[in-house]
C-alpha cells in the first residue's frame, strides 16, 4: 500500500494515518509526483528524452516532457492559456 506507507492494506492505512498526514502525502506528491518507483523512473527518462529532442530540434514545437510519458496525463491549461494559443 502506498510503498509501505501507513500499512500494508487501506484498511490498516485507514487506521494508522490520521487527516493531517494524508494532506501532507497528497501535497508531497502534488510536488513531487507519484510515489511508485516505475512512475519516478519513467519521468526521469522523460526529461532526458525532451532536453534531447528540444536540443536537437528543427523550427517545430518544443517537446513537452509528457510526449515522453504515455501514463501520464496532460496537465489542464486554464482559461488564459488557452485564449492564448486560440489566436
Amino acid at each position: 500500500m502506498l510503498n509501505g506507507i501507513g500499512g500494508c492494506t487501506i484498511e490498516e492505512a485507514q487506521r494508522r494515518l490520521s487527516y493531517q498526514e494524508v494532506q501532507s502525502w497528497a501535497k508531497y506528491r502534488e510536488l513531487r509526483g507519484s510515489l511508485h518507483p516505475g512512475m519516478r523512473i519513467e519521468r526521469s527518462s522523460a526529461l532526458l528524452a525532451t532536453l534531447y529532442a528540444n536540443a536537437h530540434r528543427g523550427k517545430g514545437a518544443p517537446a513537452k516532457i509528457t510526449d515522453f510519458m504515455p501514463h501520464e496525463k496532460e496537465p489542464e491549461i486554464s482559461l488564459e492559456q488557452a485564449m492564448k494559443t486560440w489566436h
